[in-house]
């Protein structure tokens, strides 16, 4: 067969990737993309087969008593493309696959041959950079499919699917609907809960010490009070974080009297060098990037979620300009290091190269995916300057350089000072640093995790002197100081416990957080991960009811079986039994708790000192409490952390709410009531009460974000109703053009086209002559969702040669011809949809008709088999949180919208299907 026609067929994952492989093939080879997996579990019941739709079983995706044989489908979006791939290995001697090289891609890879189904040779290769030496070589040393990889890589998915499609329904049924549970982002929600508990349970202490601005001849410097009368003199550590008492009787506390008292006695005092030190030290450079110090690097500097960070890395390697950006390894290529050195010895000269090359050894247990660290590509090591790399791109970029050149470049050297200073029975501490030589400060200094603390470069010299020197006394001051609760999780601290833990793999963390956040679990507030009331809901039913599920020992010993599977020194079947059909599995426990989990018990939420419970409801959490045999209950705003809700806070919304709104005054137009209330989303001014029996609402109108609502003035809140403004009509055609303020800030509008004001327009007092000026400029959008610009014009379209444009649009990226759009299908990214794709999706769009409205249940958004599933109590689909980025629970979000679109799509296209039943299985 290979003799009959030698072009060889190479497949890889997106057409980004195919296109910069195109240019470092030799003649003889095509390359296509499969756009991701083409066979997945199904996603939903219009997936599953006809033959197996009335088979229990097949709503899980998994048959449990055949050997927890997966069923597997060709999903609608993907069909085409399968088509497509089927067609031009007719015309190939030989298939090469030609994914990435770690467990997904292998999978990737072993799905596209058991859909194809070739006839021809089939060969792998793995390539760790897209550069024309890497592709050589790769070609030069091809290999099987590794089936060991393959079966580990099922087998997670299998566990995420059980775990996903068994536990989340119960979430449902107990606390509400649209929640999922999952393999490692429950682990991950329980340690924010975690710390979000013991935040609340955190009991704040008041200390004062004295700061002490010095003078040796003409430069300052600053001491602070570390003993009176040679006792020690408390700070921030000797205090109790739950009582928030001292630890320690042999401190001093000084409170504010005494502190204020010293200050006056120290002022006239005489001030004195005691004694000096010096400590030299080195620091060694960090080693390279790997997956999971990349996400948490590009958070603390770049202020990057971990989501992003993948996202744009995907990209910077499928450009190659990076090597693979999923990775476990410190280890870099003896390339990558003279490279280095050589770009060391041009921009910093030999002093700054290390004496020897540096290696680094992977400490991460298990470590496994690519074989090298993530690091510039090729064999120059180019900087963002020569790349002409901008944005986001060249920021992260540079990252990666300059952490991969300071891994090879000399220690820094530093010296820490010290001067304990004597004045009338106090001594004071000055501390300081001179840096003796940067190093590798020059190109690179990692990130802290702390805002407060110095980064390691920045110098804090002091002056020269000795034991003995007098000193004079510039500034004295007392200061209070109050010790602080835990600090919450950022995504950067948050990656890096999941990783010290075991828990996951770091090329999931990104998936995982995005899930978690998605889902409203978790909130990002100021780079802050703060666990909701419903996070805390579902976090002690799982501690309670399935424990190990929640427990990172337990999540950790998990992932380290599931490398046992890979390396195969374990059996997958033995393990998915044991974990499901055990006597203690996951199966029983689950049946156990669906008649012994009380729903009300499970929603109720009891935080310490607070004096009332906070229940999960249908339209989001409210606190409750009981009086006089009464129940009482008030809706809790969005954005209050449940480690800051007050008693306070919960008396005040009962009050408000049984003692009605506030009346700020009457309407001089209408004679109407203004009136104050407080709602799930804040507080808000409303014109008139609501009418009995009538479906018409009052007029309201939201309070500006951080606005006191005790600070509202009648006027102010006739401002705030008299949104929208109608400013007028269009002298051209006659339509309304309004002002009003929107998600993004205030805007006019006409005939469904929007503007926004600039900074110096008042959307109050703005006029028509003003917004008409607006709206006659092309549209210049606040950010990428409302950006009317194209991305990029894909080319001419066959039938009229109008353009074909791709934009970023509310519901995320969607392309348009004429007056049809098209979202993305699910796994296709912005920089990958091609012009015969985007034809393809608008014919479909075309022939499907207007997009149906998804329905809404409780506020929430939920598949269609999966509500079909909740309501018969069969095991459905739900979010597992892992490898694949989960829809939002939210309806309005940019990713549910997305789904909904691409699912409208979809249904439009015929489904096959296809297990593996009779197909080639890995061993087992």
């Amino acid at each position: 067969m290979a003799g009959k026609n030698n072009t060889r067929l190479v497949v890889v994952e997106s057409p980004t990737k195919a296109k910069t492989i195109r240019g470092f093939l030799p003649a003889g080879y095509r390359v296509a993309a499969s756009m991701g997996h083409v066979r997945d579990l199904p996603e939903s019941a219009t997936d599953i087969p006809a033959n197996l739709k009335g088979q229990e079983w097949a709503r899980l995706g998994v048959n449990v008593d055949a050997d927890f044989e997966p069923l597997y489908v060709v999903p609608s979006g993907k069909k085409k493309i399968v088509a497509e791939l089927k067609a031009l290995l007719k015309d190939a001697g030989e298939l090469v696959v030609a994914t990435d090289e770690d467990r997904e891609g292998e999978s990737i890879g072993w799905h596209l041959v058991q859909v194809l189904n070739p006839k021809v040779p089939v060969s792998r290769i793995v390539f760790h950079e897209i550069t024309p030496e890497a592709i050589q070589e790769a070609l030069r040393a091809p290999r099987q499919i590794d089936e060991d990889l393959v079966r580990a890589q099922e087998t997670r998915r299998i566990l995420d699917r059980l775990v996903g499609y068994t536990v989340s329904p119960l979430l449902w049924k107990k606390i509400a609907t649209g929640l999922s549970a999952g393999r490692v982002q429950s682990v991950a929600v329980r340690l924010l809960v975690q710390r979000e508990r013991e935040r609340r349970a955190f009991r704040s202490a008041t200390y004062w010490d004295l700061k002490a601005t010095l003078l040796r001849g003409i430069t300052p410097f600053s001491a602070v009070l570390t003993a009176v009368g040679g006792k020690r003199v408390a700070s921030g550590r000797d205090f109790d974080e739950n009582t928030g008492r001292l630890k320690a009787s042999d401190v001093v506390l000084l409170d504010e009297p005494h502190a204020r008292a010293l200050e006056e006695r120290l002022r006239a005092s005489a001030w004195k060098v005691a004694e000096t030190d010096e400590k030299p030290t080195v620091r060694r450079p960090y080693p390279p990037f790997t997956t999971s110090t990349l996400q948490q690097e590009a958070n603390r500097k770049l202020r990057l979620s971990a989501r992003d960070t993948m996202r744009i890395a995907q990209r910077l390697y499928e450009e190659g300009l990076i090597t693979y950006m999923r990775t476990d390894s410190v280890h870099l290529s003896e390339q990558a290091i003279k490279a280095s050195r050589s770009r060391i010895r041009a921009l910093y000269g030999d002093p700054y190269l290390s004496p020897q090359p540096r290696q680094f050894t992977t400490k991460t247990k298990g470590a496994q995916e690519a074989h090298e660290a993530i690091r510039p590509a090729g064999t120059e090591m180019r900087t963002v300057e020569e790349l002409r790399l901008t944005g986001v791109e060249g920021a992260l970029y540079d990252l990666i350089w300059k952490r991969t050149v300071a891994s090879q470049m000399a220690e820094a050297r530093l010296t820490y000072l010290t001067a304990i200073i004597e004045a009338d029975g106090a001594t004071f501490r000055a501390s300081g640093k001179r840096i003796d030589f940067p190093g590798f400060f020059r190109a690179y200094v990692e990130g802290q995790d702390d805002p407060d603390a110095a980064l390691e470069d920045r110098e804090e010299p002091l002056p020269p002197f000795k034991a003995g020197d007098d000193l004079a006394l510039r500034a004295l001051e007392a200061l209070s100081h109050t010790t602080q609760p835990p600090a919450r999780y950022t995504e950067a601290t948050l990656v890096k416990t999941l990783e010290q833990e075991g828990i996951g793999r770091p090329s999931t963390y990104a998936s995982i957080i995005g899930t978690v956040i998605d889902r409203g679990y978790v909130e990002r507030v100021s780079n802050q991960l703060i666990p909701t009331f419903t996070a805390f809901a579902v976090t002690g039913l799982l501690e309670k009811n399935f424990p190990s599920l929640v427990d990172t020992k337990f999540t950790a010993r998990m992932e380290e079986e599931l490398d046992e599977i890979a390396e195969g020194e374990a059996q997958w079947l033995p393990y998915l039994r044991d974990f499901f059909l055990g006597p203690d599995g996951l199966d029983e426990t689950v049946k156990r708790g669906q008649g012994s989990i009380d729903p009300r018990e499970a929603s109720t939420v009891i935080l310490d000192d607070l004096g009332a419970r906070v229940r999960i409801g249908r339209f989001g959490p409210f606190a409750e409490t009981e009086a006089d045999g009464e129940t009482y209950t008030a809706s809790l705003p969005e954005g209050i952390a449940p480690a800051d809700l007050t008693a306070e806070q919960v008396s005040q919304l009962m009050r408000a709410k049984a003692e009605g709104p506030d009346v700020l005054g009457k309407d001089p137009e209408t004679g109407k009531p203004v009136l104050m209330l407080q709602g799930r989303f804040g507080p808000y001014v409303q014109l008139g009460e609501a009418e009995e029996g009538s479906r018409a609402k009052p007029k309201r109108a939201s309070l500006p974000k951080g606005m006191n609502p005790a600070e509202v003035t009648l006027e102010f809140a006739l401002r705030l109703l008299s949104l929208p403004r109608t400013l007028g009509t269009h002298p051209e055609t006659g339509k309304e053009i309004q002002a009003n303020v929107g998600r993004f800030g205030p805007y006019v509008v006409h005939d469904g086209d929007f503007r926004s004001l600039a900074k110096t327009d008042d959307v109050y007092t703005v006029d028509l002559a003003r917004a008409l000026e607006l709206i006659s400029q092309p549209k210049a959008g606040r950010g990428q969702r409302a950006a009317v610009e194209p991305l990029r014009t894909l080319g001419a379209h066959p039938k009229d040669g109008e353009p074909v444009n791709l934009y970023e649009g509310r519901y995320g990226p969607y392309v348009k011809h004429g007056g049809v759009n098209a979202s993305l299908p699910k796994g296709v990214g912005p920089d990958e949809v091609t012009l015969e794709q985007a034809v393809t999706l608008l014919a479909e769009r075309e022939a499907a008709g207007p997009p149906k409205k998804a329905a809404r249940r409780g506020g929430r958004a939920a598949p269609k088999a999966a509500r079909t599933a909740a309501k018969s109590g069969s095991k459905a689909k739900a979010d597992t949180g892992e490898k694949k980025p989960a829809r939002s629970a939210k309806s309005k979000t940019a990713a549910a919208a997305r789904t909904a679109a691409a699912r409208s799509t979809a249904r439009t296209a015929s489904k096959t299907a296809g297990s593996r039943t009779g197909a080639k299985k890995p061993k087992k």
